[in-house]
Order: C-alpha cells, then structure tokens, then sequence
C-alpha cells in the first residue's frame, strides 16, 4: 500500500471514531451556548483576560463542588501560547541577524562535515543545531547574560551537547577559536589544540562549563542549580537575583528519567530563576518521538501539571493570518488532530502532498489556502525558527517572575536547511555528510558568498573583522556581559583549618567506641562551626540524617528551605528537632541521589561559577553511589567539581542486616575509573579527620579540582589512639600500624588491613602469634588506589625515561627489605586490593566480599565471605604452605580447629 493510500485510510478510520462520539459532543442548546460565549467575550473585552479567568475557576470550582469533572486544563490548544498581538516588538536588526545566524549554520555544518572527509571517521552531529539554531541566536543576541566585571555574574546555561558544533561556531566568528580549532573538530590530539566532541569542561576547562550530553543529566542539574542560587542567595553569601539558568534539550530527552523526575522540585522551591528550552523537532535517531502521539501536548500537560509557566511556540508567523481568519476552530482542531509521526512526513513532503492531506480533511481549510501556491505551502515555518516567536517566549520567561519556572515548547525541523541530506528524516540526528548537491543548496538557501567551484571544499566563511555582521555581533555580547560560555581558568581560593585545629576533635574521638561515620559526622559538625570555612559548608543528605547521626546538626544548622518553616513540626519539643529555615545550611534532598549528587555539583563548582569556594560534603547511603549516580559523579569530574562524597553505611559485611540492594562491596572498584575521585576506606576515627584535614588543604588553599571520597561504616568498635608520625601514610595509602613479634617464630608475615576489616586482621595477628607462633606486621591501607596510581605513575615514567635515575614510589619505598608472604582483606571485591600486585615484593594474596550481599550478622557475613579472622589465619597459612614453611596437613588442622566448613559454597556465586 502507497503512503498516501496509507495516510488515507488512517484518516478515514479516525474520522469513523469521531462520528462515534459525535452524539456526546452535540450542542443541545446552540443558542445558550452562544449567550455564554457572548458573555465572556464581553467580559475580555471590558475586564480583560484576568477577570476571564477568574470567572472560568470560580465556575470549575462550584462544578467540582456538585461532583461535576472538569475537563483536562492542563493542556491548551495546539497553537501558540502568545498570541501575535501580545508580541512584544524585536529589537534587534532581523537581517544582520539572519545573515549571522546563516553563517553560523555553515561554519557548523562544514565542521563536520570536513571532519568527516578526512579519515579516522571522528564523528559529528549536524541536524541538532541545524533545528536550533534560532533558539540559540535569539538568546545569544538578546537574552544570555556573560559573566561581567566582575567575572561571575552570568547566566548558567546547560547547552544540548549534540549542538555544540553551533557554539564552537559562533564562537569562531567572535574570535575566541581559530579556524584550526575548527578544523581540528574532535581530533583533540592534533597539533595546535583541537575542539571536544561535546561540552566537557575537563579538555576545554576555559571554554564549557558543564558537560550535557550524557542526556537526562543537564535537565536535572540545571533544576539543582537554579535552587542553589536561590540557597546562596537566602543565606547571605551572594547575590543572585540577576542571574538565570537556562537548560536547553530536546523532546526525545524527555524519554530520560532524569530529565523530568525532578521538575515538580523546581515548581515547589518558585524557582523562576530557571528557563528549560526543549526543542521539539519530533524526531530520534530511529524515528519520531511521539509518531502516535503530540509530544509538545504531552510535555504542556506534565509540566503545567508540576506548576511550571508553559510557553509554547509552534507556528511561524506564515500561520497568523490563517488562524486569525479560523472563526470555525476548525484549523486549530486540524492541528490537534494530526499525530507527530504525520507532521514529520509533511516536512518532506512537496506543497500539494501537504494541501491534500492536512488542509484536505476539511473544505473550509482547503478554501482558506486556496490562494496559496504548492511552494509556499511547503516553506511555512514551524515555531522554533521564526525568531520574532522566539524572542516573544524568552521575553515573558525572563520577565514573568511569577514564582514558577518556565518550559518553552518551541516547534522545529530536525536538520533544518539540510535538504535531502536530513531535513526531517530518521537518519537526521547524526547525520555527517552531504554531497556537492546538497551543499550547493544550503549554501544558496542560507546565501553564504562562497562558489560554486569552492562549495564541494566546504570551506569555513568568516566575514572581514569590520563587517557590519562582526561588529553586531561583538557588541551584542559586550552589552549583555561577555562571550558565552565561558569559564574562568584562575580561581580563588581560601584558608582552611589545619590538621592541628582538629586535635581536639581527634583526641575526644581517642579510646572512644563509635562507628567511622560517627567520627565523619563528628568531623562535618567541626566544620560546620569552623570560622574559617563553616559559612561555606554545604551538608548534602537524602533523607537519611538520622541514619547517619545528623539529627543533632538540625537545630544548630537548620535545614534549608526557601519558604522557611510554615509549620509547627511532630517532634517540636525535644532538642534534636526538624528545623527547616530560609538560610538553613543543610541540604535535606529526600529521597533522591541524582537530586542530592546535582546539588554537589552545583555546589562543587561554585568557585568557578560564582567565584565562591563552597565546600559540598554529601553522605549517603554507600550502595546508592557509584553503583546507582555514577554518570552523575563522572560529570561532576569532567565538570572539575570538587568537594567529599561519603559513602555511609558502606562496605559488604558492614551493613549487616539490610541485604542484598543495600551492601556495597564494589563502590571502591567503581571509583578506581573516575580519575579526579581520590578513594579512602578509613578503618579508625584519625585516619578519617587526617584524610578530610588533606582534602580540605588541596582542594580549597591549593586549589586542586579533584574530589575526595571516603568510605565510612556503621560499626561501632573502639578507635586507638593515632600513632605518631602516621599521617603521610594515611594520605598517600598505607602505614604500619603494629607489629606482633614471637620467640623463635616459625614465620613472620605481613598483614594488610582496612576499614571495619583492620579488627578482623588485628584478631588474625593474635591468632596467629598465639596458637601458632607466627610474627606479623599489620599495615593499615587506607587507600589502594591512590598507592596504585602513584606507583603505575612511578612505573611509566621510568619505562620513558630509561637513561635515568628510576623513581620509586610511595608503596616500594614502605616494603622495601620486607618480607612476606602479604596477606589482605578488606571489605571489598578482591580486584580493589589485586592492584597491587606488580609492586608487592613476595608473595601476595587478597580476600574481600566478591558475590552477592545477605541480610545476616556480621560475623556470620565475614565467615560467608571468608574475611573474618579464621578466615585470614587460613589464608595465612596456606600461602606458607606454599613456601614449605607449613605443611598441608598444618593448614588443614587448622581449617578443622578454627570450624570452618571447607566444603562450603563459594561465596562469589553464592
């Protein structure tokens, strides 16, 4: 069957199902009906649109009352919110304008592609911005704010990641790339600097400011943002009021949970600092949005439903007259009716197919373009590329500062001026080349001056310095406060209490019995008070406080809340209440790590986005990390966020009863991949004061973009004293902690410790001493990663650099003349300590907890996972077996005198 045919017969079978319901939609009384009408129409003509829609509440209220449905008002009319008569007039010049936004589509599109001429196949994405580009001029010449004198005054703008190239090109004509920049699109390594594929602060950190294209994840950033600029505001330490956040990202987009799951936070907080641009142009990769359905209708429900101001733009204004002159309503229902999927097919379709199939269903629409030519029909403009459109929905949302945040819908072609190489077609997403033909055509749709003889080249088009285009350009962006994006390379920094300024809080931990998290609350508490930092302090939790101990920061920090506290809560009376205040210090998120990890990231790059050192310190539950917000942290690196995450309740046999889903074994490997993230296990309160004391001092004096993440567990045992001279051991990853000697030892063997662990490696030392007359050194790892690292980074360096003097590192410089055999344990999957093993100077063998986690006691979940005390006094003596100083059958007496079943089930595949 032909498409046409196709099309035809899903018309007819739509216009069957209306005819069924016509006998509910019949007018009774046709001349009441038209009373009501004139009725409202007289009131908007002499009392205006507010008292309108005072009147249509009141009414749904009474309905409501009398048990009465209203119908859905959470979606409006297919059309476009502003009417053309509440336009405010454009300010700018549209032809320079359109000259400039014409280049800027070239240079864009003949980035890729000529990157995609070359071999190597590197990529690129053109019909994204080819469906934005107005969207993006538009703000750029009017409306996005740079960061001024000062430096951090701008607008925080998340872009769509798949549009970059039409950033790098804008900013190529402004003159902040070069045309080898250009040349060098996602060929980074080339000589004379290259251009990221997408936004990634990490390889252009004077560039992009945050990295976007892993989708789902500006939306909700952005959301978090615009709160804690209203959370800086509220408690005193900048001002805010003039700065927005933008979000810009499609409709397909919308498909990721967290791109909508958070916008109700948005509309509860009256964040109307915040703008979300969605660009719908209907289509994936593989196919429509919404081919069945109305995507922008869809996305107007869900977000008026949220509370947010919805702006939608979806026709040009070719569309005006047409829907002026609609007295029937039926060109607005003809809109409503058309599916998405069908839209789609029109835009690459001729005039006639579009007469006939959407202006065809119905004579008076057919009479109404009767004059219109096939041509013009065609070239009708959606929404999103009619800059006057556009600039009238950036206008209200900048301006309506009504107490809710703002989504505009705007209504475009996905590969907009791409002709047969992707307008409107499935393949358009990452569409990278076209042919002669095809640049011909957009070269001459866009009159760029280039010939026909050099246009097959796809040469990039710069008018001279002095052109009237340049000229507009520079100063548009000099009124409105400097190019964008932008980010500051040098940035500030600030003193931070010293690890002698927690001797107290280390000596009162001394000899105490309390979990690591204790003592990292007790550390954040320290901070919080500290003169120096505690202002800056930004507690981050997800609804587990009093999980973690935090209950005793409420009253004393307060949590944050914008509203403040409007009511008068159940646990009032007793000193460790739940305090919410406007410039409240805690941020208490609910249920949600994503929520919780934006919030750190904002926070995190506070001192290059507002020139502010904010200090973000987020605690949560271990297993809900780097296993469940992992792209979230993996931005916060590439956006050079710096800050401590806590893993909470952390490690395998730790969380003793919570089971399965809650008993994280793996956050360490994980980290192992996320190069700015320096990963600690703490096994005593000192060790964990010592690692936050470091973190503070690179971080914040120094001035390191890096994140330190720490691993705290919920067991209580008693914390030693701090040995002296320990605390390079504890920052670089290791230090003897104490050593057993015995008369006439049979061995003397090394044992690696850390976290809740290093109590079951001491009780194995005793053990071993005391029932089979083996001396050991007991080493406390704080930090098998960062030993890894340092000794891989040593390892290179001397393999390229063969001529001189080998470095050593850290951990061969700690083991040099020891002997082993070393034995390990953690808490953790095998792999995390099997790092080491290049460097370790004899034999080496390592436990940890690889399998599936159990609800149990902890002493049952040790011997499972075969971590406990017996466990590594096995160990131990197997791999002395190995070297002929035990025997077999002294390693299997052992197995049956320390009752342990040797028969049991793997706990890996357990």
């Amino acid at each position: 069957m032909s498409d046409a045919k196709s099309v035809a017969q899903a018309e007819v079978e739509k216009q069957v199902g209306e005819l069924l319901q016509l006998d509910a939609e019949v007018d009774v009384d046709a001349a009441e009906t038209q009373e009501w009408l004139s009725s409202l129409e007289y009131v908007l003509q002499s009392k205006g649109a507010d008292r309108v829609r005072f009147l249509i509440e009141q009414l749904r209220d009474r309905a409501a009352e009398e048990g009465i449905q209203s119908a859905d008002d959470t979606r409006t009319p297919y059309v476009n919110t502003i009417a053309p008569h509440d336009q405010p007039p454009f300010p700018g010049n549209r032809e320079l304008e359109r000259r400039i936004k014409s280049i800027v589509r070239w240079n864009a599109m003949a980035m890729v592609v000529r990157a995609n001429k070359r071999g190597g196949g590197v990529g690129g994405h053109i019909s994204t911005f080819a469906s934005s580009a107005t969207l993006y001029e538009i703000a750029f010449n009017h409306f996005f704010k740079g960061r001024g004198e000062d430096g951090y005054s701008g607008d925080t703008i998340y872009f769509q990641g798949h549009a970059s190239p039409g950033m790098y090109s804008r900013a190529f004509l402004e003159g902040r790339l070069s045309e080898e920049h250009l040349e060098n699109f996602r060929r980074e390594l080339a000589p004379g600097g290259g251009l990221s594929s997408y936004p990634h602060p990490w390889l252009m950190p004077g560039f992009w400011e945050y990295p976007t294209v892993s989708m789902g994840l500006g939306p909700i950033m952005a959301i978090y943002q615009a709160r804690f600029n209203e959370y800086l505001r509220d408690r005193g330490i900048k001002d805010t009021s003039g700065q927005n956040v933008w979000a810009f990202l499609g409709d397909g987009e919308c498909d990721e949970p967290e791109t909508l799951g958070a916008i109700g936070l948005a509309a509860r907080e009256k964040l109307d600092n915040l703008i979300f641009v969605i660009n719908c142009n209907l289509q994936r990769l593989d196919g429509p949005v919404r081919g069945n359905g109305k995507i922008i209708q869809e996305l107007e429900s869900i977000f008026r439903g949220a509370g947010w101001n919805v702006i939608k733009v979806v026709w040009g204004d070719d569309w005006d007259a047409l829907l002026a002159n609609d007295t029937t309503g039926l060109l607005a229902k003809r809109m409503n009716e058309v599916v998405d999927g069908q839209y789609q097919k029109y835009t690459g379709m001729p005039g006639s197919y579009i007469r006939e199939h959407f202006f065809g269903k119905y004579p008076e629409l057919l009479k109404m373009v009767e004059t219109f030519s096939d041509e013009k029909l065609e070239k009708m403009r959606r929404g999103g590329h009619d800059p006057e459109k556009v600039y009238a929905a950036y206008a209200q949302a900048t301006q309506n500062k009504n107490g809710k945040p703002t989504v505009i819908l705007a209504k475009t072609v996905k590969g907009y001026g791409l002709g047969e190489a992707g307008e409107g077609r499935n393949v358009a997403h990452n569409q990278k080349k076209m042919n002669e033909a095809e640049l011909l055509e957009f070269r001459t749709r866009f009159g760029i001056p280039i010939s026909d003889e050099d246009v097959g080249k796809a040469p990039f088009y710069k008018p001279a310095e002095g052109s009237a285009e340049i000229k507009y350009m520079k100063e548009r962006r000099a009124a409105l406060g400097g190019p964008v994006p932008s980010r500051p390379t040098e940035h500030p920094t600030m003193e931070v209490p010293t690890l002698e300024d927690f001797g107290k809080l280390i000596k009162r931990l001394e000899d105490k019995s309390c979990s690591t998290t204790f003592a990292v609350v007790q550390t954040l508490i320290a901070m919080c008070r500290d003169k120096k930092i505690g202002k800056y302090m930004v507690p981050i939790v997800p609804d587990e406080s009093r999980t973690f101990g935090m209950e005793g920061m409420f009253t004393q920090f307060g949590i944050y809340a914008h509203s403040g506290q409007l009511y008068d809560p159940v646990d009032s009376g007793i000193i460790q209440k739940y305090k919410e205040a406007q410039d409240g210090q805690i941020l208490e998120e609910g249920i949600t790590e994503a929520g919780s990890m934006s919030s750190f990231n904002a926070a995190g790059t506070a001192y290059s986005a507002h020139g502010v050192n904010m200090i973000p310190f987020f605690i949560y539950y271990s297993m809900f990390g780097f296993q469940r917000i992992g792209d979230l942290i993996w931005a916060a690196a590439d956006m050079r966020a710096k800050g401590f995450l806590i893993g909470g309740t952390a490690g395998r046999t730790t969380l003793n009863g919570e089971g399965l889903q809650h008993q994280d074994g793996h956050s360490l490997l994980n980290a192992i991949a996320f190069p700015t993230v320096r990963a600690y296990d703490p096994a005593f309160a000192y060790e964990a004061v010592v690692i936050i004391a470091e973190g503070l001092k690179k971080m914040y004096q120094e001035g390191e973009e890096c994140i330190y993440y720490l691993m705290a567990e919920n067991e209580e045992y008693t914390h030693p004293p701090m040995p002296e001279g320990c605390e390079e051991g504890i920052v670089k990853g290791m230090y003897k902690f104490r050593s057993k000697t015995v008369d006439q030892p049979k061995a003397h063997v090394q044992l690696f410790g850390s976290g809740a662990i290093l109590n079951c490696v001491l009780k194995a030392q005793e053990m071993l001493a005391e029932q089979y007359n083996i001396g050991s050194d007991v080493w406390s790892v704080t930090s098998y990663t960062q030993l890894r690292r340092e000794a891989g980074d040593c390892d290179r360096w001397n393999m390229l650099h063969p001529t001189e003097k080998p470095r050593r590192s850290y951990l061969e410089q700690q083991l040099e003349g020891v002997e082993g055999p070393f034995i390990c344990a953690t808490d953790y999957v095998r792999a995390l300590s099997e790092q080491l093993t290049p460097w370790i100077p004899g034999d080496y063998y390592c436990l940890g907890t690889d399998g599936m986690g159990r609800s149990e006691t902890r002493e049952a979940l040790r011997r499972h996972f075969e971590v406990d005390a017996e466990s590594i006094v096995i160990a131990t003596l197997s791999r002395l077996a190995k070297s002929g100083v035990c025997t077999a059958e002294d390693v299997a007496k052992a197995i049956k005198d320390l009752n342990f079943d040797a028969d049991k089930p793997n706990p890996y595949f357990a």
